[in-house]
């Protein structure tokens, strides 16, 4: 036999190892233990910050990324994931320096700007409002009020971040932009956009003031809904301020404030039902993130985007490959995306899971470029959107970081 050492890895590489096969819960133990026998361990520290982050415990990720900034004062990303954390927590003061100090300065300035207001500040009689989808398909849309204006329609799509405008919508309503930038969209897209803010976002009972929104061009996706016009688009950000549920079955979308006894009483709704929870992350500003499968195959992370239109799956090359799946190609067209047209080409998912929830013959699509796939240092296989959620309701809380699917009988 062999007696030649081996080589095991140092804990903190090993803590990384699992964090970047997105082990979160055993990649934070190792990485616990690493700090406890050196509190000065950058890698382990910047690490555990991000997967308390990505957990929402906002206490113990900001006590571990301020530690790694206050050691590696020139390097960039605790400062950023310092900015995501406070902007999370609608604190846009504490988060506006860290911005500048990585060279965003029109975010600095744009968040400062909400100096004199508290952002998101909610204002209703009932503990929670039900808003009336108008159509379900190919996406659900909501109407809602903007600074008092005329009804418009909102799409809702949890690939997208902060409340979305439409450009032209923005500059007849007058609204101020007070930053630019170049966004990354569906295919590695790239497209520009502004950044404002409304005085309110209103539904009937419930009215949403100081909202930061993104301008971009929507109406032309007015032509996917038989001439409906989209003026915006209702994000992640926007829904971690509430327990929310899409209920697709019966066309609502409901907002909950987020208190213990409106959890507690949706708690008390769930008994009744046969509920499916799946624990989730959540990384940037609204990459939710969980575990499923494609085709019976190994665990993968999937990205929970709502907003592929008419489909339930698109991912990574090697997901397509890996799952057996067979690509349409004589099908294969052009569609509109936030960044621009981008070829598509269809398939069939036999099977695709998420958590112990699993639906059959799943529509899908691959697009040009999936450029989620290592965006954040760990594999994320695919997204699972529409059609696969549109039997049940799906209900966000951002506070225990589950999602809890109903499915329809």
């Amino acid at each position: 036999m062999s007696n030649l050492p081996i080589n095991k890895p140092e804990p903190s590489d090993y803590g990384s190892l699992l964090f970047k096969s997105g082990k979160f819960m055993e990649a934070q133990k190792v990485l616990l233990q690493c700090v406890k026998e050196d509190p000065y361990n950058y890698q382990a520290l910047i690490l555990l910050g991000r997967i308390y982050l990505y957990s929402n415990k906002f206490l113990e990720a900001e006590e571990y990324l301020i530690t790694a900034n206050e050691i590696r004062r020139d390097e960039i990303e605790p400062k950023q994931l310092l900015a995501e954390l406070y902007y999370r927590q609608d604190r846009f003061l504490d988060a506006a320096p860290f911005y500048q100090k990585i060279g965003k300065e029109e975010e600095f300035e744009r968040l400062w700007s909400f100096k004199d207001c508290k952002p998101y500040e909610i204002e209703s009689k009932k503990e929670s409002t039900k808003i009336k989808l108008i159509t379900v398909d190919p996406l659900p849309i909501i109407q809602a009020k903007i600074n008092n204006k005329k009804t418009i329609n909102l799409l809702i799509d949890t690939g997208a971040a902060e409340v979305i405008i439409d450009r032209e919508y923005a500059k007849e309503i007058g609204l101020d932009v007070s930053s630019s930038g170049m966004g990354i969209f569906a295919g590695g897209k790239k497209a520009k956009f502004e950044s404002s803010k409304i005085d309110s976002l209103s539904f009937k009972g419930l009215k949403i003031s100081n909202v930061p929104v993104t301008i971009l061009p929507t109406r032309p996706f007015s032509q996917i809904f038989n001439g409906i016009r989209i003026d915006g688009i209702i994000g992640t950000v926007l829904f971690y301020h509430f327990i929310t549920t899409m209920d697709y079955v019966n066309g609502k979308l409901i907002l909950r404030k987020k208190t213990q006894e409106n959890l507690e009483a949706f708690e008390t709704e769930l008994l009744k039902q046969k509920p499916i929870e799946i624990p989730f992350w959540l990384a940037g500003d609204h990459y939710m993130i969980a575990w499923g499968s494609v085709n019976q195959s190994e665990p993968i992370l999937l990205f929970v985007d709502t907003g592929l239109a008419g489909g339930g799956f698109t991912g990574a090359q090697s997901t397509i490959e890996k799952a057996g799946i067979k690509l349409d190609e004589e099908k294969s067209k052009t569609v509109i995306g936030g960044g621009g047209e981008l070829k598509i080409v269809p398939f069939i998912v036999d099977e695709l899971a998420l958590g112990n929830a699993c639906e059959k013959e799943i529509k899908g699509t691959l697009s040009e470029q999936f450029v989620l796939e290592d965006m954040f240092g760990f594999k994320i296989g695919g997204i699972i959107s529409h059609e696969f959620f549109k039997n049940y309701s799906l209900t966000f809380d951002f506070d225990n970081m589950r999602l809890i699917l109903v499915r329809s009988e």
